[in-house]
């Protein structure tokens, strides 16, 4: 009786009886059938009776080299079925027709695309045998032998690689690796065919996470590191030796070395793919990435950017690409003027180099310094050509976009075709909603005067409002907006437009929309537009009014309806409206709200500097706010009013003191203090400040001269002794008062 322990698996070897189910169907890429089988498997005791019956899915792929469009079809599916026994006799009309189908098939139009990961084969593969896994030994053999010799078994073990399937196994042998691996060290100078043949082996195990323990084993990484490098010197040795036989003017020598030098070049860019596609794989692990670094890959990269081979581009590209998220990177980038290289590829036929040197730019074009070197490398028009292109126009945009941020750079953009093509975008989107990344260039765009002229030219401006105004666009309004600021032709054009605009401050409006409304009408100083009438036509006093107030809307709202303000208070009757509202006073009390913020204080008191140049507006300021606004140059206009401010600044800035005084003066036990030296008492029968005795000199003792004024002691105390002129000069700036203000209060407390 045969023991179950001592039983050994043995497969059917093409027991094809037993094929269970085949079906037949074509490969998507090559011209080959691919014939689906299940075949069985049983296990056999000692005695060779049959135990267990197993099944496996399996498939064969047959390639048909001879296929073109002189082959008898029905000929070969006839010689097909009868040399592949998977495939029943039955089968022959599926067959043809999968042949017909395969001669037949149309090939795509768009090339076909691959990913870094993906490495083309390459000349010097071809053998005239199979490679076998089976006689891996063999191959290994192969390797101790001379140079042609180990060149056949590197590529024999090459066409065993490339099948996926075979990579556990070779993995297993580590005498194959070990050996190709010693190789590869010692001989890659010798022959180049055999160095790419061999990284092309670690390769294939580069291309699966799983195995880049094993290829970081052997040290190929750091290998293939010297041996770029080394590729790079002998490259630089070939240009200089080509130049001197140019020199040479011996056309017929010239013309032989060109040629040796192409054969050359062609084996070495193999070379430098295959080992940088390798590289490239084992960077997935940041740790192998920064030792990379740490070698200069970076330079290296950047130094073979000078190639012409669109393929071996497209590779170094992305590996930019994928180190420029790393500051240390990008910083390397930067230093060896990386976008001058970058520029040169820009633009190009070949789509994939284009789209990777685009997203490499746009990483790039997060730094200022290399937006700068972006520009002097005259990308700005090329990239504005590139936006006719559908497939990049989003690329070129976002970095354009990036450009545009620098104030430095707006200016340049009006001599390309780059804001007629946007202006077109714009047009075309009609009411859809249109991309940020759009909205937001031009809006960057429309900040230079310049460009803001480009963009009226024909019916730009007509077109942005309707779109604006129709839609309640925000962005858009940002944008006309931006376009109003400018002083010139084009703040002509709103005249047209500022009944609409004025018509959006309804309360039914989002703030944010109203806020860009607002500040277009606030932009537009036109000295032909008569303010009165649009105030009154669309009521907006009481609007601006109880904008005013705080916390009645958002800062920037209330901001908007300050510099609007400010806007109309340039016409004198304007100004006495505002007066009459009551706005000043509403003033007033949001600077008290607001001291805090300079962008307030600054706006609200050029508001006041306006409004004092009207005679109507004047006396109301002056009498509401005297000493608690700034209203210096209010003196110009009216001595009187000005000594009033003199002396209120006065006895509000020294009030502390003022208040002592008083307070001794009604005190039980300061009858002493109630009267001077001739029995006249300080208080009650006249004004405090009347009384000049009361005043210090500059020693604090002495009673003072009477003609000195009280800005003198306001000055001596905040020892600003040495601009006694200022002192004296009852125009005092506004900010000069404040700051000394303050520093004499704070000093009066401490002591």
């Amino acid at each position: 009786m045969a023991r179950r322990d001592s039983a050994y698996v043995k497969l059917n070897e093409f027991n094809f009886g037993k094929v269970k189910g085949g079906s037949l169907d074509v490969h998507p890429t090559e011209k080959a059938l691919i014939v689906q089988y299940e075949l069985e498997a049983t296990i056999l005791g000692e005695m060779g009776d049959p135990m267990v019956g197993e099944r496996k899915e399996c498939q064969k792929i047959i390639r048909l080299k001879s296929l073109n469009a002189n082959t008898d079809i029905a000929s070969l599916a006839r010689k097909v079925v009868e040399e592949c026994r998977l495939i029943h006799p039955s089968k022959l009309p599926e067959v043809e027709q999968l042949l017909f189908y395969l001669l037949n098939r149309k090939k795509s139009d768009k090339r076909e695309k691959h990913s870094p990961r993906d490495l083309a084969p390459f000349e010097g593969l071809e053998l005239d045998e199979e490679a076998n896994i089976n006689r891996i030994d063999h191959y290994v053999e192969l390797l101790y032998e001379d140079i042609p010799e180990k060149v056949r078994g590197a590529t024999l073990i090459l066409h065993l690689a490339r099948n996926p399937d075979n990579l556990e196994e070779l993995l297993q042998n580590e005498t194959a690796l070990g050996a190709l691996a010693r190789v590869l060290r010692e001989d890659w100078k010798q022959s180049v065919d055999l160095a790419t043949t061999i990284i092309y082996v670690f390769f294939c195990f580069s291309s699966f996470s799983q195995f880049h323990g094993q290829v970081t084993h052997y040290k190929i990484g750091a290998l293939c590191m010297n041996i770029i490098e080394h590729e790079l010197k002998r490259y630089d040795l070939w240009q200089d030796e080509l130049q001197k036989k140019a020199n040479q003017n011996v056309k017929k020598e010239h013309e032989k070395a060109f040629k040796k030098y192409q054969g050359l070049l062609i084996k070495q860019e193999q070379l430098l793919r295959v080992a940088l596609h390798l590289l490239l794989n084992l960077a997935e692990d940041t740790r192998t990435e920064l030792k990379m670094r740490n070698k200069n890959i970076v330079h290296t990269l950047v130094k073979t950017l000078d190639r012409e081979d669109e393929e071996l581009l497209v590779l170094v590209v992305s590996f930019l690409k994928k180190l420029s998220i790393f500051l240390e990177n990008k910083n390397d980038m930067a230093e060896t003027y990386a976008v001058e290289k970058l520029a040169r590829l820009l633009p190009c036929k070949h789509e994939d180099l284009l789209n990777t040197t685009l997203r490499l730019l746009l990483n790039l074009s997060f730094d200022t310094g290399l937006r700068s070197q972006m520009v002097q490398a005259g990308l700005i028009p090329k990239l504005s050509s590139l936006l006719a292109d559908e497939s990049q126009r989003q690329l070129c945009m976002c970095i354009l976009y990036h450009i545009s941020v620098d104030d430095r750079f707006k200016s340049m953009f009006a001599y390309t075709d780059c804001i007629p093509q946007l202006m077109k975008m714009l047009f075309d989107c009609g009411e859809s909603p249109m991309d940020p990344e759009l909205i937001s260039f031009c809006i960057n765009l429309a900040a230079n005067k310049r460009n803001a002229q480009v963009i009226c030219e024909g019916n730009g401006l007509k077109m942005l409002m309707k779109r604006g105004l129709k839609l309640k666009d925000v962005l858009t309004m940002k944008m006309i907006r931006n376009v109003s600021q400018h002083d010139g032709p084009t703040k002509n054009l709103f005249i047209d437009y500022v009944g609409d605009l004025a018509a959006q401050t309804g309360v039914e409006e989002r703030e944010e929309y109203v806020i860009e409304c607002l500040g277009t009408l606030a932009n537009l100083t036109i000295p032909d537009l008569d303010w009165e009438l649009v105030l009154k036509e669309y009521n907006l006093v009481p609007f601006l009014k109880d904008r005013l107030k705080p916390g009645s809307a958002e800062d920037d709202l209330i901001l908007e309806v300050v510099i609007m303000i400010g806007t109309v208070s340039m016409d004198g009757s304007c100004a006495a409206m505002m007066a009459k509202s009551g706005i000043i006073s509403a003033l007033i009390e949001l600077l008290n709200a607001q001291q805090e913020d300079d962008e307030f204080v600054c706006q609200i008191v050029y508001v006041f500097y306006k409004m004092v140049f009207h005679q109507a507006t004047r006396d109301v300021i002056i009498k509401d706010t005297l000493t608690h606004t700034p209203l210096s140059r209010s003196v110009e206009y009216d001595e009187e009013w000005g000594r009033k401010i003199q002396s209120e600044k006065f006895r509000w800035h020294n009030s502390q003191w003022l208040e002592m005084v008083d307070n001794r003066a009604m005190g039980d036990d300061g009858e002493p203090f109630m009267y001077g030296d001739d029995g006249e008492p300080f208080m009650h029968n006249g004004d405090i400040l009347e009384r000049r005795d009361l005043f210090y000199s500059a020693d604090g003792i002495i009673p003072a001269d009477s003609t000195i004024s009280p800005e003198f002691f306001i000055d001596y105390q905040n020892g600003d002794m040495g601009q006694q002129d200022n002192a004296l000069n009852p125009c005092n700036s506004y900010f000069s008062f404040q700051m000394d203000e303050g520093e004499g209060r704070e000093g009066r407390r401490n002591r």
